[in-house]
C-alpha cells in the first residue's frame, strides 16, 4: 500500500505534461516489457484453458480499466479529490471477494458499504458544485474503483494457482497488444513531451504501481482471506492525501479531510462486519452424550 499510495499523486503529476491516454497505456506497456522479461528468464509455463479467461478479467481491471480511467479523471481533479473517491476500494474489493467466493456476509456489511458509497458520492457531488451534481471525472473514478476491485478479487484467487507475480505478469502480457495500440494512437495524435520530473512520475507508475507493487499485493491476497488483507488498503487514501499536500502542494480543505475519514471509516466497518462470523456460521456446541441404559 505504501507503493500504491503514490499512484494517484504521481498520475496527477504526470498528466501535467503527458496525455492521459499515453499515461494509461504507456505505463502498462512499460510494465509488460518487464513482465515478459521476468517470465522468459524464469522459464514460466504459459497458463492453460480457463486461466486465460480469468487473466483477461484481471487485465481488464488492473491493466486497462483502472490506469486509463484514473489518468483521464486526474487530468481535471486534484489528487486529494481522487484519493477520497478511491477510498471506496477496500469495501469494493471485499464486496467482489464476497460475490466471487459465493459467501454470505451479514446484513451489517451491506449497510455500512452502502453508507460508505453514499459518503463518497456526497463528497464528490459537493466538490462538483453541489449535492446531486456529479462531474464526469467522478464517474470515471467510481468506474476505476469497480475495475480495480474486480481485478484485485479475481487476481487474488488466481494467484493461489499461478503465483502472485506470475498472475500480474501474464495479465500484462495478455493486455499488451491492446495497450501498445493505444499508446501508438496517443503518440500519433500528440507526441509525448514532458519535464524530467513528469517522466520520472510516469516511470514510477509503470515500474512500481503497475508491476512491482503487485508482487506483494497479490501474494497477500492469495494468503487471504482477501477481505481481511483488504484492510491494509485503508492506509492508501490517507497516505495519498498526505502526498498530494506534501509533493504537489495541494490545499487540503476540511471537506477533503472529513470526506476521506468518513469513507475510510465506513470501509473499515464494512470489512470488520464482513469478518465477523454470523450466528449461523458459528460452530454449535456439542450436546453432552446421554449414557445408554
Amino acid at each position: 500500500m505504501a507503493a500504491f499510495s503514490f499512484t494517484v499523486p504521481f498520475t496527477r503529476l504526470a498528466v501535467g505534461g503527458l496525455h492521459p491516454l499515453f499515461i494509461g497505456s504507456g505505463r502498462a506497456v512499460l510494465a509488460a516489457v518487464l513482465a515478459a522479461g521476468a517470465l522468459a528468464l524464469t522459464r514460466q509455463r504459459p497458463p492453460r484453458g480457463v486461466h486465460w479467461v480469468r487473466l483477461a478479467v484481471v487485465a481488464g481491471g488492473i491493466v486497462v480499466g483502472f490506469p486509463l480511467l484514473t489518468s483521464f479523471a486526474l487530468s481535471s481533479v486534484p489528487a486529494s479529490h481522487g484519493a477520497v473517491v478511491i477510498a471506496l476500494l477496500p469495501a469494493a474489493t471485499a464486496t467482489m471477494a464476497v460475490l466471487r467466493g459465493r459467501e454470505r456476509p451479514p446484513l451489517a456489511f451491506w449497510l455500512v458499504t452502502g453508507v460508505g458509497a453514499v459518503a463518497a458520492i456526497a463528497f464528490a457531488s459537493a466538490q462538483s458544485g453541489g449535492f446531486g451534481q456529479l462531474h464526469w471525472t467522478d464517474l470515471l473514478l467510481f468506474g476505476a474503483v469497480v475495475a480495480a476491485a474486480i481485478g484485485y478479487a479475481e487476481g487474488g484467487l488466481l494467484a493461489r494457482e499461478l503465483g502472485a507475480w506470475q498472475t500480474v505478469s501474464w495479465a500484462l502480457v495478455l493486455a499488451s497488444p491492446l495497450m501498445v495500440f493505444l499508446m501508438a494512437l496517443s503518440m500519433s495524435q500528440q507526441p509525448p513531451s514532458a519535464t524530467p520530473v513528469e517522466w520520472a512520475a510516469f516511470a514510477y507508475l509503470g515500474v512500481v504501481s503497475m508491476f512491482l507493487g503487485f508482487f506483494a499485493w497479490y501474494h497477500g491476497l492469495a494468503i487471504g482471506p482477501m477481505a481481511q488483507v483488504g484492510q491494509v488498503q485503508l492506509i492508501q487514501p490517507v497516505l495519498s492525501i498526505c502526498w498530494a499536500g506534501l509533493l504537489l502542494g495541494e490545499h487540503l480543505a476540511w471537506t477533503t479531510i472529513i470526506g476521506g475519514l468518513a469513507v475510510v471509516l465506513c470501509a473499515g466497518l464494512a470489512v470488520r462486519a464482513r469478518l465477523s462470523p454470523s450466528p449461523s456460521s458459528m460452530p454449535r456446541r456439542a450436546e453432552p452424550a446421554v449414557p445408554a441404559r
